[in-house]
């Protein structure tokens, strides 16, 4: 079974709530200087059925694999399956100034 984590500032005190959160044009303009990430709008997972996922993904490209780590409602969203994920998920937490939580 796969654990999900959450990168977010919201276990953060912040007077200004718009602070708490991780927008997404920040996302983008940080995503936007790691050279192993891609922006995508839609998620395709292929199997024995393929699916899209409508959202924002930045895909980190891993090797031959892609991982993505999706915006939503203001915190990043990212799988731990792979564990090579874990530290990429520690330094974007890091240079975002925000907290992991799982979930």
């Amino acid at each position: 079974m796969s654990q999900r984590y959450r990168i977010t500032r919201s276990l953060q005190a912040h007077e200004d709530a718009a602070a708490q959160t991780i927008s997404l044009e920040e996302c983008k303009q940080y995503f936007a200087s790691k050279p192993d990430f891609t922006y995508t709008s839609v998620f395709t997972v292929k199997g024995a059925t393929t699916m899209s996922i409508e959202g924002d993904f930045f895909m980190w490209n891993y090797g031959d694999i892609q991982i993505p780590f999706r915006h939503y409602q203001g915190d990043l969203y990212v799988s731990g399956t792979n564990e090579a994920v874990i530290p990429k998920m520690v330094e974007v937490a890091s240079d975002l100034v925000a907290d992991i939580e799982e979930g």
